[in-house]
């Protein structure tokens, strides 16, 4: 695998997330990391009427749900349809796009949700941008600083390509499915129609259209087949 297979416009379709436009200015996705809270603040300036303003920073389409239990910090917005469920703690910094789920006891910052995510229990989401319908199943985290502290970098196949950001926790490209209970460590980029093992621990580039049972067994989907 090339790092084209990485591009934004590889993982990504960008027709799914009101910052869609924004994003397709980024050659790779981890490289919007940095710059998540200025592209909220920047679509919150035309939002329209559907939206209202809850506290400071906040905005919530009016067909969204939102748990009173929920804690929500700006800049935020919520779109359309999404659900926000008992006890969510959305940190500031995140876009949770239409139809998405943000479930009991998930913790979300500096987060780009597309549209029809689901992380609907006790996940982390860090530093990170899930696209179009991917799902994390429950326990599922992305760990998004390093134990040494310093700068997060993607492995491609045995090459190191330095992002220069600290904190970088996962891209799943659209439709990626990830396993109940597993850590998506720094720097952790998964193709697009991926599968990931429940309780699996994975590092680097995992291309589209494949399987992740464990680090040494990686292996491409058979048409029709899910897990």
């Amino acid at each position: 695998m090339t790092k084209d297979g990485i591009k934004t416009i590889q993982l990504l379709d960008l027709s799914h997330s009101m910052a869609g436009e924004l994003l397709s200015g980024y050659e790779y996705p981890y490289e919007a990391l940095p710059h998540i809270k200025e592209i909220i603040i920047e679509l919150q300036k035309n939002l329209g009427e559907d939206y209202e303003q809850k506290s400071e920073g906040v905005y919530i389409h009016k067909t969204a749900k939102v748990a009173p239990t929920a804690y929500i910090a700006g800049p935020t917005i919520i779109c359309a349809g999404a659900e926000i469920r008992h006890c969510a703690f959305i940190r500031g910094s995140a876009l949770v796009g239409e139809g998405a789920v943000v479930g009991n006891s998930v913790e979300l910052k500096n987060a780009i949700i597309f549209d029809g995510v689901q992380v609907p229990h006790f996940n982390y989401v860090g530093d990170s941008i899930l696209g179009y319908k991917s799902h994390m199943g429950a326990g599922s985290v992305t760990s998004n600083v390093k134990s040494d502290k310093t700068n997060v970098a993607v492995n491609l196949d045995g090459e190191k390509i330095q992002t220069g950001l600290r904190k970088f926790g996962a891209i799943l490209g659209d439709f990626v499915e990830v396993g109940c209970n597993s850590v998506l460590n720094p720097g952790t980029i998964i193709g697009r129609h991926s599968n990931v093992y429940p309780t699996s621990s994975v590092r680097g580039v995992i291309p589209a259209e494949h399987i992740y049972k464990n680090k040494e067994n990686i292996v491409m989907k058979i048409k029709g087949e899910t897990k």
